[in-house]
């Protein structure tokens, strides 16, 4: 099925889901030190909320996790600020153009780096409001690894503020963080695509609208180029949202 949004025209019938979903054992991506989320029936005395079990009528469960460590979720500068700011308040539109790019990290020492030469390569003179970086290599196992204690792979400061003088508003990537696992707090590439200058009083200049996605999944199936991004999470008051975005591919 075609439509036209913003004068771009797409194939509804044929999109590109780049989230990872949330489940309730080890093959559930994690970060940040955190265990596995838990999805479990409600339990009232002898009374269980699992239709299987013979003892409701409707499936009832209690879900706990953490949206940062947990799979695909979008967040906004409230993230790194003293005062409360939420993705909830702070993304208000749901469509962008966006240009889909793969990048292999460098090495840096004992560290793997996506530079700012390497996206400005990679996007050419694209201008889009949204980017997706795939990291290569991109084994399906991405979707199941447990980050913790490994240093994954993270964004430069340049690279960060390229983005953010190139105008995009929204920044995915399909690792557990822009920044360094362990660099002492610094958030370099968090502030500088947020133009965050100090977390405790935040600036004017800040970008209240711009997001960062992060932990997607881009298959090999889906080629670099232009996209329409369709940027959904669940309506959380929270810094951060699980998040669902999906691409669709520009009809010419």
């Amino acid at each position: 099925m075609l439509a036209k949004i913003n004068n771009i025209q797409i194939d509804l019938s044929k999109p590109f889901d780049i989230s990872i979903p949330l489940t309730n054992n080890e093959q559930n991506p994690i970060a940040w030190y955190q265990n596995a989320p838990e999805i479990e029936p409600v339990k009232m005395g002898d009374w269980i909320g699992k239709v299987s079990e013979g003892k409701s009528s409707t499936n009832f469960n209690n879900i706990f996790f953490n949206p940062h460590a947990h799979g695909t979720h979008t967040e906004c500068l409230g993230h790194i600020t003293r005062d409360f700011y939420s993705i909830n308040q702070c993304l208000k539109q749901f469509f962008f153009t966006a240009e889909l790019i793969s990048v292999e990290p460098k090495s840096v020492g004992e560290d793997l780096v996506i530079t700012k030469e390497q996206v400005e390569s990679a996007l050419k003179d694209n201008s889009p409001e949204a980017i997706i970086i795939r990291t290569l290599p991109n084994p399906e196992s991405k979707k199941h690894l447990n980050y913790s204690n490994t240093n994954p792979p993270y964004l430069e400061e340049a690279a960060a503020i390229f983005i953010r003088e190139k105008d995009i508003q929204h920044l995915l990537i399909d690792l557990p963080s822009v920044d360094k696992e362990h660099d002492e707090g610094k958030l370099l590439a968090h502030k500088a695509f947020w133009n965050v200058k100090d977390v405790n009083q935040v600036n004017k200049e800040a970008r209240f609208n711009c997001t960062i996605t992060e932990i997607i999944y881009v298959n090999q199936e889906i080629q670099d180029g232009s996209y329409l991004l369709n940027l959904q999470f669940a309506s959380f008051e929270n810094d951060a949202s699980p998040s669902k975005p999906v691409l669709y591919k520009i009809e010419k």
